[in-house]
């Protein structure tokens, strides 16, 4: 089968027709770029964002987001020289997200991580699962240090094109950066998550 030749003509390739030259270049066509997502937290306990613009929801910009997902651990069996993988217990990954620069005017925001974290553990009382401003550190109720997360995936043009969701969200870990006069960056807060289920969805476009 013939073929046109490919050549490049840096005056007038973008304008010529499907099969006469390079073709037109579309940024449809480019690869999802991975720092463009939102990381939306719903529902999230009482008293954790307290004096926030939306006490429920919390929206925040990450400097980085780790892999999220779901394995499987595969029951190995054998049989005289066979060896067969069955599916068996299934676990969600940790999520490691960095955020970028919550002090100053946005102290509030990081103030609000640290009481998510510490109504898991208070390292001031040494009590695990306590409401936030209960008066003596009350119990909070069950589940109620849990939320939902939905990570959003954009396109070029800032509209989401996928949707990660993560049920049954919780806090494991909270740090903050190194602090290092070399480095040339804003300070960030490194927080751990575990989440009990996920699903992720697509949208069309």
């Amino acid at each position: 089968m013939a073929t046109s030749p490919i050549y490049i003509d840096a005056e007038n390739f973008r304008e010529k027709e499907a099969g006469e030259g390079l073709p037109l270049i579309s940024q449809g066509l480019d690869s999802v770029r991975t720092y463009q997502f939102e990381l939306h937290f719903a529902d999230i306990p009482d008293g954790i964002i307290d004096g926030l613009a939306d006490e429920r929801d919390l929206v925040l910009a990450c400097k980085q987001v780790s892999q999220v997902g779901f394995s499987i651990e595969p029951i190995e069996v054998h049989r005289v020289n066979d060896k067969v993988f069955y599916p068996g217990k299934a676990s969600p990954e940790e999520l490691t997200v960095t955020f970028d620069n919550f002090y100053g005017t946005n102290a509030e925001v990081s103030q609000a991580l640290y009481r998510w974290f510490q109504s898991i553990y208070n390292p001031i009382t040494g009590r695990f699962n306590t409401a936030p401003g209960a008066a003596g550190g009350g119990i909070a109720p069950k589940d109620g240090f849990k939320c939902k997360a939905n990570l959003y995936h954009l396109d070029a043009q800032g509209s989401p094109i996928a949707e990660t969701i993560m049920m049954g969200l919780m806090p494991i870990s909270w740090k903050t950066a190194e602090f290092n006069y070399s480095t040339n960056e804003f300070h960030t807060i490194e927080m751990g998550f575990r989440y009990d289920f996920l699903q992720h969805k697509t949208f069309a476009g």
